[in-house]
């Protein structure tokens, strides 16, 4: 399994009053993160090696709709404003027959010493015919760009 890994630049408008990054914004960081990853648009590493053109399917098909269906994100730390961008890495936790689980894990920088996980998310998203609105099975195609990158999905904490 290889994760992928993507920078993100953190902005001022992502933290809240009390300086760390905002429970809204984090969603915004993990959008743009699998936009980058899905749609070829950023500065992305496989296995610690620069990747422009990451190998993952392109789910920019003007047939296909891709929604969030669910989210869940778990936070262990507060991230306060930082120079260097965020490591966001990215897998792929489940992968079923219209749809597959996007797993994360929102790190400190590279390189960063200690190196911190602020939070781990899942998103699930569903593919979506756009002429008939209904959901579309996942293709032998995407199904092998996507192989490579399939592990256990994010083991939440879980609440009793």
């Amino acid at each position: 399994m290889s994760r992928i890994h993507v920078p993100i630049r953190l902005r001022w408008n992502d933290l809240d009053a009390y300086g760390h990054v905002n429970n809204a914004a984090m969603l915004t960081l993990l959008e743009e993160s699998r936009i980058s990853v899905f749609w070829g648009a950023g500065d992305l590493r496989v296995d610690g090696v620069n990747d422009a053109e990451a190998p993952i399917a392109d789910t920019r098909d003007a047939d296909t709709i891709t929604l969030v269906a669910r989210q869940e994100v778990e936070y262990l730390a507060p991230i306060p404003y930082l120079r260097e961008p965020l490591d966001v890495q990215l897998w792929i936790g489940r992968l079923g027959g219209a749809s597959l689980d996007v797993c994360y894990e929102v790190c400190s920088p590279e390189g960063a010493e200690p190196a911190i996980v602020f939070a781990k998310a899942a998103t699930t998203i569903v593919l979506v015919d756009a002429a008939s609105g209904r959901p579309r099975r996942i293709t032998e195609r995407e199904r092998e760009a996507w192989a490579s990158h399939i592990d256990a999905p994010v083991a939440f904490t879980k609440r009793s």
